[in-house]
Order: structure tokens, then sequence, then C-alpha cells
């Protein structure tokens, strides 16, 4: 077995900050879930605009990301301040990231007696556009401030899996309490139509940008010593190219896009096959607590495989259970008494395994910022962890993208009048597709995403001379300093 040398460490951040991170975390998580899984859902059946006119919106943007994030990226790594050059983005970006996501979805209100959908397609593009731009701003310094909040490895696992943890928690709340309010706006009981609660959980999801993902601006500190050079826009994507483990964790997300479509089509399935959407929040509570379990799981299993083995094993188990409640349900995907004790057990497993992956991948990035430090001497947190959020967007607007290409193959209609989504079934099963689609489909094709990290080598007795040299490095740079700001004293 390859398993990562446990080398013992100084430990450089204290419990009370890890933990702020993770609800950092959590705060911007809670916004982003709503986009991620409601997306499509949002602009088609709530603002009422053809899947064709978002299929080309999302997949635009994917396009204008590829330029955006590196940029941002690479602005990032130039920054030099007193706060260190993450922190300060951090401190900036909660009140407009807040604005616009209200904005985002307070949009069917605003334009709610506008019929025309050239006007709506317009207000799609412009507050999603907006959005993006300010949670890129965000996310990419957020992440990066997991390379470099302590050199230590330890201290660096722990607040990824602060954060992913949180975060699952906080942010985790976005999808049962939205089913929760459509369901009890589908039947009257609270006077809102789906515009109205749309527009509610843009405002909380605001507020929860508002008051906890500032705290990783103004809580966390950045430890990790710089060099005071400041690299250009050109020399930080000419080292990304030259970073191959980077590349390879950036192939195999792409490679995987697929995997996250079973999430868009899920409220489509509640909705259409099982007539309830709550039913989300109890296929949900399994998966809830094996998701909390799974981020103990890390360290077990980090004593035993490399994190490139860790990533095929959870890979595979997904894979595989999701086949299984393929094949058992695949005659009675109709009925809520068959499919969502299979959804439970499904969710359970997955959500196990996909904890573990939430933390991994992320640590790895660190290791290739790292890496490239070690071969050139300047750290791209900035440019390393805007790749991060530009594939997270990628494949997310990917995802979306071939969703909403998806849903008039399987017969589910949008109407470019405006008027409510329809079932075509001529001709097409839609509830069969739609259960293969929640359930096998995705995982089995997304199992092409394990093929880029045959190449990965970053691990083993590599990764732990990189630390150690580092570690040396660091020790002696801040002596440097040291002793340069003593001389510039007594001059």
């Amino acid at each position: 077995m390859e398993k990562e040398t446990q080398v013992q460490e100084k430990r450089y951040v204290g419990p009370k900050e890890i933990f702020l991170y993770g609800v950092a975390n959590g705060g911007q998580v809670f916004g982003y879930n709503i986009v991620s899984m409601q997306l499509s859902f949002f602009f088609t059946m709530v603002f009422g605009i053809p899947s064709a006119a978002v299929a080309v919106m999302v997949f635009v943007l994917g396009i204008w990301d590829a330029f955006n994030d590196p940029i941002m990226g690479g602005l990032i790594d130039r920054t030099r301040t007193r706060y260190g050059k993450l922190r300060p983005w951090l401190l900036i970006v909660p009140i407009p990231l807040s604005i616009t996501t209200i904005l985002l979805f307070s949009g069917p209100v605003i334009l709610q007696d506008v019929k025309t959908t050239a006007i709506k397609i317009v207000y799609m593009y412009i507050s999603y556009i907006i959005w993006e731009f300010f949670y890129t701003i965000g996310d990419v310094p957020f992440w990066g401030l997991s390379a470099a909040i302590s050199p230590s490895t330890r201290d660096r696992t722990n607040a990824i899996t602060s954060a992913r943890f949180i975060s699952g928690i906080i942010g985790g709340l976005a999808s049962p309490l939205l089913s929760v309010m459509i369901d009890l706006s589908n039947n009257g009981v609270i006077g809102w139509d789906l515009k109205e609660v749309f527009c509610f959980m843009g405002i909380l999801a605001g507020a929860m940008i508002l008051l906890l993902f500032s705290l990783a601006g103004t809580k966390c500190r950045e430890r990790v010593v710089q060099s005071e050079e400041r690299p250009n826009l050109f020399q930080s994507f000419a080292n990304m190219f030259k970073n191959r483990p980077l590349l390879m964790i950036i192939l195999s997300n792409v490679l995987g896009t697929v995997t996250r479509i079973a999430d868009v089509f899920n409220t489509y399935f509640y909705i259409f096959v099982l007539d309830l959407a709550s039913y989300s929040i109890i296929i949900g509570i399994p998966g809830t607590i094996t998701g909390f379990l799974g981020y103990g799981l890390v360290p077990i299993l980090k004593r035993k495989f490399s994190n490139r083995q860790i990533i095929a094993l959870c890979t595979f188990s997904k894979a595989a259970i999701s086949v299984i409640v393929f094949l058992i349900g695949m005659n009675y995907y109709d009925k809520a008494a068959v499919v969502v004790p299979l959804l439970m057990l499904q969710g359970a497993v997955n959500s196990l395994f996909t904890s573990v992956t939430m933390v991994v991948p992320t640590e790895m990035i660190g290791d290739t910022v790292d890496y490239m430090e070690w071969k050139t001497g300047k750290r791209n947190e900035g440019t390393n962890f805007a790749v991060l959020t530009f594939v997270s967007k990628l494949t997310g607007s990917l995802s979306t993208s071939l969703s909403a290409a998806i849903l008039p193959l399987i017969g589910i209609i949008v109407p470019s009048d405006g008027t409510d989504p329809y079932l075509n079934g001529a001709g097409v099963n839609t509830s069969f597709w739609l259960w293969g689609l929640i359930t096998a489909i995705p995982p089995v094709i997304g199992l092409v995403q394990l093929i880029p990290y045959i190449f990965y080598d970053l691990q083993g007795k590599k990764l732990e001379k990189i630390h150690s040299d580092m570690r040396i490095r660091r020790e002696e740079l801040a002596q440097s300093a040291t002793a340069r700001a003593g001389k510039e004293g007594e001059e």
C-alpha cells in the first residue's frame, strides 16, 4: 500500500480559528447550494425562461470563467498588504456578494409583471454574471487561505475538514428548507408563490454571507511566509501549466462533471414522479448523519492509503451502490414506499464517501502550491485555487447546461411563453429516465475521472521531501526577513 508518511509537525492554528473558518464557509455555501442545485429549476420553472436559453447562458458563462477566474487568481498572487495577500479580498467581498445573491433570486418578483421572455433573459445574464464575479472574488482567496493559514499539513487538513464539515451543516440546510417552502407554497399553506419563496431564500442566503462568510477575513490569519517579489500574471499562468499534479486534478474534476447532474434532476424526480418535493428531506436524513461521520474517516484512511487510493476507493464505492439501487428500483421507481428507502441508502453511502472527497482533493491543491514553491520559489495560492474555483463552477455550469439540454429529450417541456413546464410522455418514459439520472447513470459514467490520477505522483517520499525542504526554506526566509527588519530599525 502506498500511503502518506506521517511527519510530526509544529501546530500553528488554534481550534477557535479552525472552527470560525468552517463557519465562514457555511455562510458562503448556503447560497451556493441553492445556485448549484436549483439554478436550472429556478430559471425554467420559477422565472419561466426556456431551458435552451438557460443552457446557452450557462455554457457562455462557463467560457467567461475560463478567463475570469485565473486572472483573479493572478491578481491575488500579486497582492501584498499588512493583512496578507488573501485576507484583504475576504474583508471586501461579503457586502457586494450578499447584495448580488439577493438580486439574483429576486428577478421573478422584480419582473413579475413582465411577460417578454427577452427581458427575463437579459436579467438572467446580468444578475448571474455579477453574482459569479463576486463569488469568484470571495471563493478564490477563501480556499487559498486553507494553504496559507499554516505551513503544517495537519493544520491545513483540519481547516479544510472544518470548512467542509460545518458548511455541510449550515449549507446543507438550504435544500431541505427550500423543499419545505416549495411544498408549503404549492399547497397554499403560506400564501407565497414560488417567486416569493425563492426571493425569501435569496434574502436569507445574503444574510448568511454578510454575517458568517465575513468571519474568514476578520477572524482568520495567513501564516505561511511569502516572497516579497510580486509575480506577474503571465508568470503565474505559466507556472500553472508547468504544474503537472495540478493539471491532473483539474482534468479529473472536468471528467467528473456528469456526476453532478444527479443533484439537478432530484427536484424534477420528487415533483414529477413522487409528487412531493419534501421527500428530499426524508431521503436526506441518513446522508446528513453519515456525511458528518465521513469527515472522521479522513484521518483513518490517510493512515492506510495515499490520497490517490482514497479517491479511487470513494469513487468506485459510490458507483457500486448507485447501480445496486437503480437495479432494485428500476421496476418500482414511481412507488414511494420502495424508492424512498433505496434513495436513503444511496444517500447514506454517497454522503459518507463524498465527505472524504470534499477534503482530500482540496488538500492536494495545497500540496501543488508547495510543489511549485519548491520548484520555483513562488507560491501561487491565488492561481491554483482560482483553478479549483473555476473547475467547480465549470463543472456546475456544464452539469446545469447538460441537464437543461436533457430535459426535452426525456419529455420535460419548458414552454417559451413562460407558462409552467409539463411532461410530454409521447415516446419516452420520463419517470424511468429521471430514475436513472438520479441513480446509476452519472456515477458510472463518472468513473472516467479516475484516469488522470494514474499520472498523479505527488505522494509518498516525494511529497515528504517537498514538505521537509520547504520547512527549512521558510525558516531561513523568516530569519532573513527578521534580520533585514532589524537593520532597517537601526538605521
